[in-house]
């Protein structure tokens, strides 16, 4: 199964109050979001597309201690902090690959990776869909219309917090298209 999830920011205290985060500090955040994250993954074969700032002004070392804990294969979207990969402690076997956008097929529709919301994306006018992350605050509802109904944004603060299936993601989609037309 493919899943999907974006701006854990692991380690960051202030998104706790920034995004409005049910947790009391960052240590309960880290472990429910890795708590939740190995509920929803069940199989090492899983691959969970991460679209974007998983760590915050982590070191390396952190970073692949969270990674270690989180079952699937794990693929990076980069987002805007992703210090912890310049870190010569990180291990970037951690990841399947890397890359800064990324699209592929799926039940002949194209679903596009990317960390920040744009307008227009690869196959747009042949209805592929969007996945992104990166919009925490009030500014949610502003992309939400604006991007049209073939766009989600995968963010925890946006899906429970745990990774979100392909076929859930679809199931969005459709209800965001018969609402939207």
């Amino acid at each position: 199964m493919k899943y999907f999830i974006a701006d854990m920011h692991f380690g960051h205290e202030d998104i706790i109050s920034f995004s409005n985060r049910p947790f009391k500090n960052v240590l309960e955040m880290n472990n429910e979001l890795i708590k939740l994250w190995n509920e929803t993954v069940q199989s090492s074969e899983d691959e969970v597309y991460i679209l974007g700032d998983f760590m915050f002004n982590g070191s390396g070392k952190r970073a692949n201690e969270i990674l270690k804990k989180l079952r699937g294969k794990k693929y990076l979207v980069r987002g805007n902090h992703e210090d912890y990969l310049d870190d010569s402690m990180f291990d970037l076997n951690n990841f399947e690959w890397i890359k800064d956008y990324y699209s592929f097929y799926y039940k002949r529709k194209e679903i596009v990776l990317f960390h920040y919301p744009i307008l227009e994306w690869d196959q747009y006018y042949n209805n592929s869909i969007l996945l992104y992350g990166h919009v925490h605050d009030k500014r949610i509802e502003y992309f939400d219309s604006t991007l049209g109904p073939r766009a989600l944004n995968v963010g925890v603060d946006r899906i429970g917090f745990a990774p979100i299936s392909i076929d859930k993601v679809l199931e969005k989609i459709e209800e965001q298209e018969i609402s939207f037309y």
